[in-house]
């Protein structure tokens, strides 16, 4: 049987959330959030059993480099507003930063890495 995160003691746990956050901006605004809408329930639980929730995703192919136009930033800004509690944009999703925005998450909070495919490797 397939396990999901039911299946699982998640309380206090930093737990590492690859989304499908791809979604479509235009000037800034996004157009079609249906991507992110589809995450809630699973990032919703985690939240709820006091887990400390990584968000990450790509957007866009910028090519292993950072483009503006590529930014998770409003994606930050709707799962916010849909979730009914500031999700903070780290500016990077490897490195110091992101370890140390993992390392300060209180339970039942959510942080969203910047787009992993600001990095080559990715």
């Amino acid at each position: 049987m397939k396990k999901s995160v039911r299946d699982l003691n998640v309380a206090g746990k930093r737990v590492l959330v690859r989304c499908d956050f791809n979604v479509p901006v235009k000037d800034g605004v996004i157009t079609d959030d249906s991507r992110i809408v589809k995450s809630l329930p699973t990032i919703q639980y985690l939240l709820d059993q006091g887990a400390r929730v990584i968000l990450c995703s790509h957007r866009g192919r910028p090519k292993g480099a950072v483009e503006e136009k590529y930014s998770l930033a409003p994606v930050a800004a709707r799962l916010t507003e849909l979730l009914g509690q500031p999700v903070p944009l780290i500016g990077d999703c490897i490195g110091e930063e992101a370890k140390k925005a993992a390392d300060a998450l209180e339970p039942g909070k959510a942080c969203l890495l910047e787009n992993v495919r600001f990095h080559a490797a990715e």
